[in-house]
């Protein structure tokens, strides 16, 4: 009888704090390590950007400190972003939060974005590779002024949910969400795209744990599939976006194999049709790639992309590059999954009846839909009593590509009238100038705990209409519908609070 085989031994993991502080030490100076090691001594602060479709930012961002008593200070390459150094509660407490006002996030994963040029892109189309959770999606909305096209492609079905739902609280119109492996989208839609972004599946090792994303163990064996799997989805980005685009390579990891590593191979092969950016005139300070590993030297391009250790801006270790496409990559083009819009049980909007509903939205509410369908590029469609507002750089260009959800609910037709979306409500309910019932402040509690209010009737809108609800600080908190002695609330569940 022959002897049994011992299976073999499990690889050692190599990525828990200890070891990946051990392989990452020689990287840096004796000095750099000892602030790395004080950095991580120090709480990682929550970050949050504000949403310029629903606010101004630099209005908001203090009137929100100043209301919740916040202790904040300025991401330095984000605008619009802010860390909260101390609340007395959590920031994912506040209506604003789950009305879209702002998304969460820590301050590096606000870089990536942050290192793409829209200057003379009016209505650009934009790939964003492997988007969920979707904060990086959102970003590249409101870096676009929510114009042209973001198609948010992710291959893991579990995560679209919340990727759709994101980009619901967001109030996206000019958006689509797709389901497909991010490599193929190079031989699906060569030199297509104006802007990619990929930010790429990691191993995580940021050395400074966010919320959501912990150090986790990892093999050797593991990183080389995960640097395999990053270069393949780079490859395709760079074939997906036109000569002279952008494609920005980011990951939460500061693992060399899966950063400088991944940019030097991509160099190797396409040496003359990609250049790396130099990202010191975005961050303000140095924060250079590595030269070299302690195992092989990087070609010296590679150094211009951003290393950011957590001690450079108070964050988790991130890496980031943007690169330009000089020259066209070779490509077997394919042909891509087709699926019209009407196989789903869309149609246009008759133009009759489009004009109606826009006339009687500007009657109710003083929205001039007409106005904001010309300057955004978007269409009325219909799908069964469900109207949307479609973006028409979709339309024409990506008709019959499938989608998983695409543009904003509008509203619906019900047997009581047309009743207006939470979505176009929330993006547009602070600047409509009719349709508003206002809550004083003793209501507002029980208002956002999904409670009906009695005996208000202060609006404008006959019983049975939809009214816009803001509160006597201007803050928007949802719809309402007006009924006899009652508003009827109508806030979605998730926005709700406990």
């Amino acid at each position: 009888m022959s002897k049994r085989k011992r299976p073999a031994a499990p690889e050692p993991p190599v990525s828990s704090l200890d070891t990946a502080l051990a392989r990452f030490r020689p990287l840096l100076s004796a000095g750099d390590f000892a602030a790395l090691m004080e950095e991580l001594e120090r709480p990682l602060y929550p970050a949050l950007r504000a949403n310029p479709l629903k606010c101004d930012p630099q209005l908001a961002l203090p009137a929100w400190a100043a209301r919740y008593t916040w202790q904040t200070q300025p991401v330095p390459f984000c605008r619009t972003g802010i860390q909260v150094l101390d609340s007395p509660a959590p920031i994912s407490q506040t209506p604003e939060h789950r009305l879209g006002f702002y998304y969460i996030q820590d301050a590096a994963s606000m870089l990536p974005v942050e290192l793409f040029d829209f200057d003379g892109l009016a209505s650009p189309l934009i790939l964003d590779l492997a988007a969920s959770p979707g904060g990086k999606t959102t970003h590249l909305i409101s870096r676009s002024a929510d114009r042209g096209l973001v198609i948010a492609n992710d291959s893991s079905q579990d995560r679209l949910a919340a990727l759709r739902i994101v980009l619901q609280n967001w109030g996206a119109v000019s958006s689509a969400v797709t389901h497909f492996p991010g490599e193929k989208f190079g031989a699906w839609f060569p030199a297509t795209f104006d802007r990619v972004l990929l930010d790429a599946p990691c191993s995580m090792q940021g050395l400074h744990a966010a919320e959501g994303r912990p150090m986790r163990s990892i093999t050797a064996r593991e990183q080389a599939s995960l640097a395999n799997r990053q270069a393949g989805l780079l490859e395709s980005a760079l074939r997906a976006v036109k000569v002279g685009g952008q494609v920005v390579y980011s990951t939460c990891t500061l693992s060399p194999e899966e950063d400088e590593g991944v940019l030097d191979a991509l160099l190797q092969q396409y040496h003359g049709a990609v250049s790396i950016d130099d990202l010191t005139p975005c961050l303000g300070r140095p924060a250079p790639a590595l030269t070299a590993d302690g195992e092989r030297t990087y070609d010296p391009a590679v150094q211009q992309a951003a290393r950011l250790w957590p001690q450079v801006f108070g964050t988790a270790g991130f890496f980031a590059a943007r690169l330009t496409k000089l020259a066209t990559l070779p490509v077997s083009a394919q042909e891509p999954p087709s699926r019209s819009l009407a196989h789903a049980g869309f149609e246009p909007l008759e133009r009759r009846l489009a004009a109606s509903l826009l006339a009687r939205l500007m009657d109710l509410y003083g929205w001039d839909g007409a106005s904001f369908l010309e300057q955004y590029g978007l269409e009325l469609w219909k799908r069964g009593p469900i109207v949307y507002l479609l973006p028409m750089a979709y339309l024409r260009q990506f008709g019959y590509f499938p989608v998983q959800s695409l543009g904003m609910v509008l509203g619906e037709d019900a047997p009581e009238g047309f009743l207006p979306s939470h979505e176009w409500a929330a993006r547009f309910g602070l600047a409509l100038p009719a349709g508003i019932c206002r809550l004083p402040p003793e209501r507002v509690a029980a208002w956002l705990r999904g409670e009906d209010i009695q005996g208000h009737p202060d609006t404008s809108l006959l019983p049975g209409g939809i009214a816009i609800v803001r509160d006597e600080e201007g803050r928007l908190l949802g719809r309402g519908k007006v009924l006899s002695g009652r508003l009827k609330n109508l806030l979605p569940r998730r926005v709700i609070s406990s």
